[in-house]
């Protein structure tokens, strides 16, 4: 039989017998993960009543005031709160702002790439990618194949290094400085013969990235494979993704690249100008 015991502090529970969530030694997984969901739980209270006191989120948790204090502290740190100094009340932090705007830029970028992508690559009949900057990698948030018999395997939600693609180098290219340079300072992977490792090297490419409004590799990731990509721009003026065409080399050879090239800036165009560049 099921029982639940209150212990001392109030609403602090455990519970034991069948079908009881697992319990961990000390502040173990399931400790963790009721923290983790305490946590969301004080934003979505923030959300819904646009400030709060401790004793308010205390009362709607059904914890101790001690607890909801330190969940507060936590994502007050974090940025994900902030209290109002006169009334001791707490509300959403500018942090939330941060991680919700980077979210919408991925959805946004995703919903207006599609008819950019799929009309490319109707044209080009190869694959289209939109790839955005996660940490020291690209990934792939969209993608629309190709009408050709042989296309491009799917990278959708693949991460691919920045070094050794096209997508990346232009995301390199277009970053700050500083963040640039550490990450060419880290050891640059060899993954075919044509990979560039040299930071030199890899270095007057992106200049060359910048000036041209594009980028290429040919067979440095993988043996067969090309790709031409090119910047997508929001409002701002600041590249927040890339646009890649990808195809085998056989197709994406020295004589048609130029035209590839000049498609993909395109497509990179139209799709900053539903971002709002340009206006």
């Amino acid at each position: 039989m099921t029982r639940t015991q209150k212990q001392s502090g109030r609403g602090e529970k455990t519970t034991s017998g069948p079908g009881a969530p697992e319990r961990t030694n000390g502040r173990g997984t399931a400790s963790a993960v009721q923290s983790v969901d305490r946590a969301v739980s004080v934003l979505e209270i923030l959300a819904r009543h646009g400030e709060a006191g401790v004793t308010e989120i205390a009362e709607e948790l059904d914890v101790h005031k001690s607890t909801a204090f330190r969940l507060l502290g936590v994502l007050e740190n974090r940025g994900l709160v902030a209290q109002a100094k006169d009334r001791g009340k707490y509300y959403l932090g500018a942090g939330v702002l941060r991680l919700a705007g980077a979210a919408a830029v991925r959805l946004d970028i995703s919903q207006e790439g599609v008819p950019v992508c799929r009309e490319a690559a109707d044209e080009l009949g190869e694959t289209v990618n939109i790839a955005v900057l996660d940490d020291d990698a690209a990934v792939n948030i969209m993608q629309a194949r190709g009408t050709a018999s042989v296309t491009a395997q799917n990278w959708l939600g693949r991460r691919t290094p920045l070094h050794a693609t096209s997508s990346g180098k232009v995301l390199l290219a277009h970053m700050p400085p500083t963040l640039r340079e550490g990450l060419l300072a880290r050891p640059l992977p060899r993954f075919t013969d044509r990979t560039v490792t040299g930071a030199g090297m890899l270095r007057a490419e992106l200049e060359a990235v910048v000036q041209q409004g594009y980028g290429v590799t040919i067979e440095e990731l993988e043996l067969g494979l090309a790709a031409v990509a090119a910047p997508v721009r929001s409002h701002d003026g600041k590249v927040i993704a890339a646009i890649s065409v990808s195809g085998p080399v056989y197709r994406l050879n020295a004589d048609r690249l130029p035209e590839v090239a000049k498609r993909t800036v395109a497509a990179a165009a139209e799709l900053s100008r539903r971002m709002g560049y340009g206006f």
